[in-house]
């Protein structure tokens, strides 16, 4: 009796254990048909100024491959000037540059490409190139025609405020054209900020006051001021952004910042349009907007050169992330390779 029960446990766990092993292989054979087939890891996203910067660069780049130093270096040099004023860095300040450039007897292509980066790094002024953050509330105006970027630069700016620790509220006093409020009220979730606005056609100066209001109330840093798209032809909407700047400038004590959008892809014609804002109000840095994927990014050179004022930002893409310090150096090193 007793070698039958020690039989019987011992067919009992040799059951269990096959039991149990047959249920572990089922189990690793279904997994083996849920997990995907292993897929490549995806090739990394190329950023960074120097990709955006590809078709500037690549216009220059050709013109540096010529003979310079040769028997036919003047039309050598005459191609590298012709290349930098379809970059829009302007025939004036194209011409200057080159001659700046020859004055350093270069003897090779490789020589004028490290000339060139210097001089042109030289454009540059020395100029404070932060956002000048200043009062309670600090107040910033953003200014420029419309399609330049100047929404979506509000939005960008307001997420790198934020992400700093600072404290946001939008206004939105671009009361003239449609869905104005919308496009800025959008940005202003994606940067997790207030956004004050009026009524369609309402005073602007109305939406900056109670903009200012708001953040002196509920104790914000910072206002950023969405304006309308000027034209230099409409004289009385120049008059009414004017208008707004005073607005702001009482009610806060002072503007920190008007930041003029330019769209870089527009070249010389931005800076013309640049100068009706400079008569209309008080700017004080540029936010260069779409150079990825353009030409004419030689324009950051005809903007501190033409204008004189110190380009703060430059938009690189449509992401919140987009909007980058602009560092003159890291320019034109991207510029010239």
């Amino acid at each position: 009796m007793e070698d039958l029960t020690v039989a019987f446990i011992v067919v009992a766990a040799l059951i269990a254990v096959a039991v149990i092993v047959a249920v572990l292989v089922l189990r690793s054979r279904a997994a083996e048909r849920d997990v995907a087939p292993a897929q490549p890891a995806p090739k990394e996203v190329e950023s960074g100024l120097r990709i955006r910067l590809a078709k500037t660069r690549s216009a220059i780049a050709g013109a540096l491959g010529a003979r310079f130093g040769s028997a036919g270096s003047d039309e050598s040099w005459q191609s590298l000037e012709d290349a930098l004023i379809l970059a829009d860095v302007g025939p004036k300040t194209s011409a200057e540059i080159i001659e700046a450039v020859r004055r350093r007897d270069p003897e090779s292509a490789a020589d004028v490409s490290i000339a060139l980066r210097e001089v042109l790094i030289d454009c540059f002024a020395s100029q404070n190139r932060t956002l000048n953050i200043v009062g309670a509330p600090a107040v910033v105006v953003v200014v420029g025609v419309n399609g330049g970027g100047k929404t979506t630069t509000i939005g960008k700016i307001a997420h790198q405020l934020v992400a700093g620790g600072s404290t946001v509220i939008l206004g939105a006093a671009d009361t003239f054209r449609a869905a104005a409020d919308s496009q800025l009220a959008a940005w202003g979730d994606r940067a997790g900020v207030e956004v004050v606005s009026g009524e369609t056609g309402a005073d602007p100066a109305s939406v900056a006051f109670a903009a200012v209001n708001r953040a002196k109330n509920v104790q914000v840093d910072v206002v950023i001021i969405d304006t309308a798209g000027r034209l230099h032809a409409h004289t009385n909407l120049m008059e009414e952004l004017s208008k707004l700047a005073r607005v702001a400038e009482r009610e806060a004590g002072a503007i920190g910042e008007v930041l003029l959008v330019l769209d870089g892809s527009t070249g010389q014609n931005g800076i013309a349009q640049a100068r009706a804002f400079l008569e209309t109000v008080s700017v004080t840095g540029v936010v260069l907007t779409k150079l990825d994927g353009s030409a004419r990014g030689g324009v950051a050179v005809a903007v501190e050169r033409e204008l004189g004022l110190p380009i703060k930002y430059i938009g690189v893409g449509e992401g919140i992330d987009d909007l980058i310090p602009f560092n003159p150096r890291e320019f034109v090193e991207a510029l010239i390779s």
